[in-house]
């Protein structure tokens, strides 16, 4: 392994701290929050995850938290992905692969437009206990 200049450490430490920016939730008002729980990350959601952050970055989109949680309870439509847009209704997306992913920072984020083949919704408080 190649030693590390300083200019080296310089740039992997201004590219952790954007990372870290992305998770900060001061002057964000929105957020996606996909589901990663073990049935989440089998069906691809570390995948939906980075297309939606690639797309973000893409679009120079910065007021947008992307953040992850625990098992949703709609496992036989991981993965899920729930959207928080201000003016908006609250909306989970089932079988978000990559491209749906792209598409929900396109059509909902940007566009402000729901993604109607892809909407879930959280199961009953009566039906979970």
């Amino acid at each position: 392994m190649a030693k590390l200049t300083l200019n080296d450490l310089r740039k992997l430490r201004d590219q952790k701290q954007k990372a870290i920016e992305k998770r900060d939730p001061s002057n964000k008002d929105a957020q996606i929050i996909v589901g990663m729980g073990t049935c989440g990350i089998a069906a691809g959601a570390k995948e939906t995850f980075n297309a939606i952050i690639d797309e973000l970055d893409a679009k120079g989109i910065s007021h947008v938290l992307v953040r992850q949680t625990g098992c949703m309870g709609l496992c036989h439509s991981e993965p899920t992905v729930e959207v928080i847009v201000p003016n908006m209704p609250v909306v989970i997306y089932g079988n978000v692969n990559a491209e749906v992913g792209k598409q929900i920072v396109n059509d909902h984020i940007v566009n402000k437009h729901l993604i109607d083949n892809h909407i879930c919704d959280k199961p009953a408080m009566d039906i979970v206990r």
